[in-house]
């Protein structure tokens, strides 16, 4: 490693940089410790997935079977213990590693967010169909495939069940018819732009092997 001069490093934050007494650069003991960390809070993170979610995140053996394990502990002491462990196991993973669990991670979260987003905004829709009777004509449009005799009489049965303080179940059942038509709607947005895209792609290949 080259030598450089504790000069080069003036302007660099003192936390994150050292200099040893032979002037080559080193991380700081703060920064060693901000990535430990963080590490060990990726494979907690690891841990608290479901089995579902741990299927999505490339992981090699060690690392697998130790969240595994500590997935399995059932004590407070001993699982402790054990997520401690697989902190150490995760100081042990090149940057290719660490990387891939992080943008898996990412990844997931993502899609969470997404269908989080997406639940609110069917409550939304919900919530306007049984205060306004115009929204109904908005959703209809929005959505026209969406049976509109159907939409009134649940609308109805919900505001009724609501004011005879009943239980909630056309109240459920609204929500359902919503977001059945909202994601119907959207899978074939989604199948639309996939194949536009797929003819784009054929289309330029065609003029690529044109003939000059």
């Amino acid at each position: 490693m080259p030598k450089r001069s504790t000069k080069e490093y003036s302007d660099q934050e003192p936390a994150t940089v050292e200099v040893d007494e032979n002037g080559y650069s080193r991380p700081s003991k703060s920064q060693i410790k901000r990535e430990m960390l963080a590490l060990q809070d990726l494979g907690t993170e690891l841990v608290g997935l479901s089995k579902d979610g741990l299927r999505k995140v490339p992981m090699p053996e060690a690392l697998d079977a130790a969240v595994r394990e500590a997935r399995r502990t059932t004590s407070h002491e001993g699982r402790r213990r054990q997520v401690h462990y697989v902190g150490k196991v995760m100081r042990t993973l090149d940057e290719t590693e660490v990387a891939a669990i992080r943008h898996a991670l990412e990844a997931m979260k993502g899609a969470s967010s997404a269908e989080t987003a997406k639940m609110h905004a069917i409550e939304r829709w919900r919530e306007q169909l049984l205060a306004d009777d115009g929204a109904l004509t908005e959703f209809l449009r929005r959505y026209p495939q969406a049976e509109a005799q159907a939409g009134r009489t649940m609308i109805r049965n919900a505001r009724r069940e609501a004011e005879q303080k009943k239980p909630p179940r056309y109240f459920r059942e609204l929500y359902q018819w919503i977001k059945d038509i909202v994601s119907a709607a959207h899978k074939a947005e989604d199948a639309h732009d996939e194949a536009l895209e797929d003819f784009e792609l054929h289309d330029e290949d065609d003029d690529f092997y044109k003939p000059e």
